[in-house]
């Protein structure tokens, strides 16, 4: 018998990714996942610094919006929704994957983060999140799904987190009052929090290999995720087969999250 090949389930979806990096990046898996499922790609770059290990990720994966998204600078956020309006007329899914704090507050512990470092930290890697729901709602006039990066973190301590750890979990938070407020609207909201991953947001992290030893180590399955497994489930959850699912902080670490 053959198999046929799987059903294009995210065909004509238009889906925006903030968050790529490089080949690396959780957004890219989550990229590419939407891309596998026949979703036409919206895809930003933080600035011209990062343009170039981008660009080419966005040409491979046939991006029809590729644009630049630093959500601290004025205006730019702006600029992309008016762009998919201009250009989609609507959106079905938007993944948040960004976050920032300044290095001497990331580094330090919770007592020594600055007011501004706590403040700058929050509105970039959680308001900006609330900002682009908001932008993107009038467009998801058909229902849609959203999705915020977290980590386990928000919920039990994890050493040299700091600050993180406080703002993941008020990103966790808004996520489940989106889903409240978005629910009427068939909008569907999730947290989704994977296992530790080399990226470059991780690489600020003190003692970051110590933290990926003790994940394999610990996980049921016995070995680390990728960008794929976060990219996979972002993919399925925007799908018809998660329609009645909403509000949840998804891990995707392997089952790390289940152990005392």
């Amino acid at each position: 018998m053959t198999l046929e090949p799987p059903r294009p389930l995210l065909r004509g979806k238009k889906a925006l990714v903030v968050g790529i990096a490089n080949e690396n990046s959780i957004a890219y898996g989550c990229a590419k996942a939407f891309h596998e499922l026949d979703a036409d790609l919206g895809i930003t770059y933080l600035n011209e610094r990062s343009k170039p290990y981008v660009e080419p990720l966005a040409k491979d994966l046939d991006a029809s919006i590729f644009m630049p998204l630093d959500v601290a600078q004025p205006g730019q956020l702006e600029a992309v929704f008016e762009e998919i309006t201009r250009k989609w007329g609507r959106l079905d899914i938007l993944v948040h994957s960004i976050a920032f704090a300044p290095k001497e507050d990331l580094q330090g512990g919770l007592l020594d983060c600055s007011a501004a470092g706590f403040a700058t930290a929050m509105d970039i890697s959680c308001h900006s999140f609330v900002r682009m729901a908001k932008l993107a709602v009038p467009l998801m006039t058909e229902g849609g799904s959203m999705f915020a990066m977290s980590y386990h973190g928000a919920n039990e301590v994890a050493p040299n987190y700091n600050v993180m750890g406080p703002v993941k979990a008020a990103l966790e938070s808004s996520c489940r009052y989106l889903a409240y407020e978005l629910g009427p609207k068939g909008i569907r909201v999730h947290a989704i929090s994977p296992g530790p991953l080399k990226t470059r947001a991780a690489s600020g992290l003190k003692d970051f290999d110590l933290l990926l030893n003790e994940a394999s180590q610990r996980a049921p399955l016995g070995e680390l995720v990728d960008i794929m497994d976060v990219g996979f489930t972002c993919a399925f959850l925007a799908t018809p087969y998660a329609r009645r699912l909403t509000g949840n902080t998804v891990y995707v670490d392997g089952g790390v999250n289940i152990m005392a």
